[in-house]
C-alpha cells in the first residue's frame, strides 16, 4: 500500500473550528517531487532570491511546470500571475506539508560502512532530522565514536530509543538480521522505519517503511545503459 502525506490546504472556506487550516493528502508520486522543489527553494534562498516564476521553479527541479503547478495545488497555490512565488513563504509550507517542521529525532541501527556514513552526513541537521544515536551488536564496534556519536549496544536497544525521543529509524543491516531488527523497533513504538537491507520486510499498516536498495537502482541502470548503446533502441 503505498503511503500519503497529509498538506496543509489553507482555503478560507475550509477551515477548523480553530482556524487551522483543513488538510488535503499528496500522493506519493508528487510528494517525491516537492522534496525537489524544496531543494530548490532552498538554493534559491541561499542566493538571495525572494520570488520565483512557476517556469524558472519547474527548471531548476527538473519537472513541467504544468507538473509543478498541480502538485503545488495540493499546499495551496501560493503564486500571483505575473509576479510568481514568494520563495521563502512557499518553502516554509511546503516544508510544513512534508512534516519537516516537527522534531525529528533519528536512530541509525548498523555502524558498518554504510551505517557510520549515514551518521556522519552533514546534510541531515539541515534538512530538519536530528541523528541521536547509532547501534551494533559488534563488540568491537560498541562503544567507538562516530562523528559526536558513540556506538551503542544493541542489546540496549529500546532503552536508548526511549531515552533519545527517537521516532525515525535507519536500518543499515545484513539481511539475516534486519527483521528480527525491525521487530523490535516497531514494538518500541517507532512508526517510521528507512531500510538499506537488501530484503523485503513485514510490517504491520500502521508503520511507514521506505526501502532503499542501491543494488536494485544499479540493475535498473544498467538496462538503461545497455539500450542506450545499442543501435536503434530507445531509452
Amino acid at each position: 500500500m503505498e503511503n500519503t502525506v497529509t498538506a496543509l490546504e489553507p482555503s478560507p472556506e475550509a477551515t477548523t473550528g480553530d482556524n487551522e487550516p483543513a488538510t488535503k493528502q499528496i500522493p506519493p508520486a508528487a510528494v517525491a517531487r516537492m522534496t525537489l522543489y524544496l531543494r530548490a527553494l532552498n538554493s534559491l534562498l541561499a542566493e538571495g532570491v525572494e520570488r520565483v516564476s512557476s517556469e524558472a521553479l519547474a527548471e531548476a527541479s527538473g519537472v513541467s511546470s504544468s507538473t509543478l503547478r498541480k502538485d503545488l495545488s495540493y499546499v495551496g497555490s501560493y503564486g500571483t500571475r505575473g509576479v510568481g512565488y514568494e520563495v521563502q513563504y512557499l518553502s516554509r509550507h511546503i516544508a510544513a506539508a512534508l512534516g519537516l517542521t516537527h522534531d525529528w529525532k533519528v536512530a541509525i541501527v548498523g555502524a558498518g560502512n554504510l551505517g557510520k556514513a549515514l551518521a556522519r552526513y552533514g546534510g541531515f541537521e539541515s534538512r530538519g532530522f536530528d541523528v541521536v544515536a547509532i547501534f551494533d551488536a559488534d563488540p568491537m564496534v560498541i562503544g567507538n565514536e562516530v562523528g559526536w556519536l558513540r556506538v551503542s549496544d544493541s542489546a540496549e536497544l529500546e532503552r536508548v530509543l526511549e531515552r533519545t525521543h527517537t521516532n525515525m529509524v535507519v536500518l543499515a543491516l545484513p539481511a539475516t538480521v534486519a527483521q528480527a531488527v525491525c521487530d523490535r523497533v516497531i514494538a518500541a513504538g517507532i512508526r517510521s522505519i528507512l531500510s538499506f537491507a537488501p530484503v523485503l520486510l513485514q510490517v504491520p499498516p500502521h508503520v511507514n517503511l521506505r526501502k532503499v536498495d542501491m543494488a536494485t537502482e544499479l540493475q535498473i541502470l544498467a538496462y538503461h545503459a545497455q539500450r542506450a548503446q545499442t543501435p536503434g533502441q530507445a531509452v
